[in-house]
């Protein structure tokens, strides 16, 4: 099972969320710089229909959110927390493909240098929030279409918005592994551990994902001690991939991206966790 109401220190998410930003903010800039920038940006990413140029338009729209919206008065939304966050961001899905490539046409649409600009413009944005009183508030809310939230638990979905769409760029751009900030891989690495054991409660396989995760989920025979009769393992990235439907659980298998023991422990039935 997950731990009990896993709480995100709001002071490191404040700060990985400020590097993975930084990072980012960096990996866009060398790609509008690189000469053959224009057909970077046409490339075509694995998130649905996107091209590099609508990824990078959403992902500005997710880190630019909280500054655009932060003076917004508050409607009386019910609650949401993160696990309810995971659960249910998929209803959003069309919106946000659609406010993708909206922005991606008036904002993203011109010179790699006017890319570049607008991605630092959200970026700028998300920093100053940072470093604001208003995110530093324990109690300051914020209101999203699926609910109310804390705004310290918004920050952790911005934290996996800039890791999940990260690894997307990299991927489209067949660079290696993208420099994720390791707070910020730890946090969406947990955050999407736990909410595969909310869905799929149970104690019958220990997932594990050293050295940042493990929960125990699936219903059937529980274990108290010793090594239990259902593991898998994985790394950090090939488990929010899996959770996000980036790969699939047979693709992970046969790249030995991940070991499963016992007669309980495929997982693919369950997968992905985050739509």
């Amino acid at each position: 099972m997950p731990p009990k109401s896993r709480t995100y220190q709001p002071q490191k998410v404040r700060a990985a969320l400020a590097a993975q930003t930084g990072a980012l903010r960096t990996a866009v800039r060398e790609l509008c710089a690189d000469p053959a920038a224009e057909q970077l940006l046409a490339r075509p990413t694995r998130v649905g229909q996107w091209s590099v140029r609508e990824l990078l338009a959403h992902l500005a729209v997710q880190l630019d959110w909280v500054p655009a919206h932060l003076g917004d008065p508050l409607e009386g939304r019910p609650p949401l927390d993160l696990l309810g966050w995971v659960s249910r961001v998929a209803e959003v899905a069309p919106l946000l493909d659609a406010g993708a490539r909206e922005h991606a046409a008036a904002e993203f649409g011109g010179s790699p240098a006017a890319v570049a600009a607008a991605f630092d413009r959200a970026a700028d944005a998300l920093l100053a929030v940072l470093d604001g009183p208003e995110a530093a508030d324990p109690q300051r809310r914020f209101e999203i279409r699926l609910g109310s939230m804390l705004l310290s638990d918004l920050l952790v979905t911005r934290l996996v918005e800039a890791v999940v769409h990260a690894d997307d760029l990299a991927d489209a751009l067949g660079r290696p592994a993208f420099p994720h900030d390791r707070q910020a891989l730890a946090a969406v690495t947990r955050l999407l551990a736990d909410a595969f054991a909310d869905r799929t409660p149970g104690g019958a396989v220990e997932l594990r994902i050293p050295p940042y995760a493990v929960v125990q989920a699936v219903e059937g025979p529980r274990h108290t001690r010793g090594t239990p009769p259902n593991v898998v393992e994985t790394d950090p990235l090939t488990w929010i991939r899996l959770a996000t439907g980036r790969t699939d659980w047979a693709a992970a298998v046969d790249a030995a991206a991940l070991s499963a023991s016992g007669e309980r422990s495929d997982l693919a039935a369950y997968l992905p966790v985050l739509g």
